[in-house]
């Protein structure tokens, strides 16, 4: 089922029969009807097109509100395979965490010459307003989504930190959930780790972080831009699976040193706000003064201990692709220990000599911009025509701090249902983890984002990728 050269999660390098993890489903599929699992994908982009699971597509002229294609073949993840991935993502967001403090207090690592002062001083992620400031609990990080991809066997790395706004735990519960409606057989017959108690963990994972002045039982809202943000089903769905308010930047205000949401009996303090507004648009008096979004002053009661904000403001330096290239550095200085997942080789393109090779070897690079996300802004040189690298060349040399590039990874495949059969497409995966004071919590599986195209390393859902339910087996 594929090119021998790639390692296939179902079928390994070319082997005549499934892995150990996929056993189970090899043996069901070869036995299903191909009419009736044709019949049940149909079904399933009912149930997701009926619940109204779409994303907005920036940028298109018209009808930029789509499905985001759900493929019926599961991913399949041993326990074995998830337990390094577990303690490797652990380790990873305790040191992003332990990072955030420092370079937001004492600095160590800029003293110490692992990070170049200039990567902190010169980042428009990083915010002065935040030093000194330790947020409740010492938490920055509350949710992190760790993008990771495989090449082999053993073979991991991490592609990225999302610890910003991480965005695609609803899709994550509903491709769950639409599974089990369509195939309940699976279930009985596999055991598969549950994910759907994910709300729950974050509704207890944001109450451990509640600030200083909350005395009763912490009051949990989400910070929506609004019904035109591409991820506001996620927002609507997870303040309603969690019981927390849904409030905009015009429900809120400053009242008696607490920001406070509006409601029939007049304004409620609200402890804990899990925003998914950006830093620039969350307080217009202390940030962006055009922004319609935020709260006025919120940052002033956050700094007070009057609210805590997930994630922290300033959080955004930790997932910054120049920062990413520093992560194995980061990991060793905080934790003593080396990175049990593997970073992928970077160039940093502020470097003369990095900038040099890459511009060289543009057509064999994946090149990134330092903020970029979602797929945007990005060149994959092997899929590039002529015309597309010379345009990128330029950019490059105008603007080299603005990028990084990395090989192209011979990523994992997995295989997805088509008329023809089961097809190999190449995979990434988003982990979703809570941070309390208490514990880290990371939910087994996470969003599986599949490249739908023949070839495509692209996943994004706004670049025509799909999704599919993620198991982690029990055994």
């Amino acid at each position: 089922m594929g090119d021998k050269d790639l390692f296939d999660e179902m079928m390994g390098r070319g082997a005549e029969a499934p892995r150990g993890p996929y056993k189970g489903f090899g043996t069901w599929f070869d036995a299903e009807d191909p009419t009736r699992l044709r019949k049940k994908a149909r079904e399933a982009e009912d149930v997701f097109r009926l619940t109204g699971i779409t994303f907005n597509v920036y940028g298109l002229e018209e009808a930029n509100e789509r499905l985001i294609p759900f493929d019926i073949v599961p991913r399949i993840i041993s326990a074995r395979e998830w337990t390094k991935l577990e303690r490797g993502i652990e380790q990873r967001v305790r040191a992003l965490n332990a990072f955030l403090h420092d370079i937001y207090h004492r600095q160590e690592i800029i003293r110490a010459g692992r990070v170049p002062a200039e990567m902190i001083a010169r980042n428009e992620a990083f915010l002065p307003k935040m030093i000194g400031v330790s947020p409740p609990g010492g938490v920055y990080t509350h949710i992190v989504g760790t993008d990771l991809v495989r090449t082999g066997e053993d073979e991991f790395y991490v592609l990225e930190d999302n610890a910003r706004t991480p965005s695609g735990v609803s899709y994550m519960l509903e491709n769950r959930e639409t599974m089990l409606q369509m195939f309940p057989e699976l279930f009985s017959a596999n055991r598969v780790r549950s994910v759907s108690d994910y709300p729950q963990n974050l509704r207890r994972s944001l109450s451990d972080c509640m600030p200083p002045a909350c005395t009763g039982r912490p009051v949990v809202g989400v910070l929506t831009p609004g019904i035109h943000n591409s991820a506001y089903y996620e927002h609507a769905f997870l303040a309603d699976q969690m019981g927390a308010e849904l409030v905009e930047g015009h429900d809120l205000r400053v009242v008696d040193g607490r920001v406070a949401m509006r409601t029939t009996q007049g304004y409620t303090p609200i402890d804990v706000l899990y925003r998914r507004v950006d830093d620039d648009f969350l307080d217009p008096l202390n940030f962006n003064p055009d922004s319609l979004l935020g709260v006025p002053g919120i940052l002033d009661v956050y700094r007070a201990g009057g609210i805590t904000i997930a994630n922290a403001p300033g959080t955004g330096i930790a997932d910054d692709k120049a920062i990413y290239s520093y992560m194995p550095e980061i990991v060793e200085f905080y934790t003593g220990e080396s990175a049990i997942l593997k970073n992928v080789p970077t160039w940093r393109c502020n470097e003369a000599d990095a900038l040099a090779y890459v511009l060289d070897n543009l057509s064999d690079l994946v090149v990134k911009e330092v903020h970029g996300s979602g797929g945007y802004g990005m060149l994959v040189g092997p899929a590039a025509s002529k015309k597309e690298i010379a345009a990128f060349r330029a950019k490059l040399i105008s603007k080299p701090d603005n990028y990084i590039a990395q090989p192209t990874l011979s990523l994992s495949t997995v295989p997805i249902f088509t008329k023809a059969g089961l097809a190999p497409r190449h995979v990434d995966l988003r982990p979703f983890v809570l941070v309390s004071p208490r514990k880290i919590h990371i939910t087994p599986g996470g969003l599986t984002r599949v490249a739908l195209k023949k070839g495509s390393l692209v996943v994004n859902s706004s670049q025509g990728g799909g999704t599919k339910d993620t198991w982690v087996l029990e055994d």
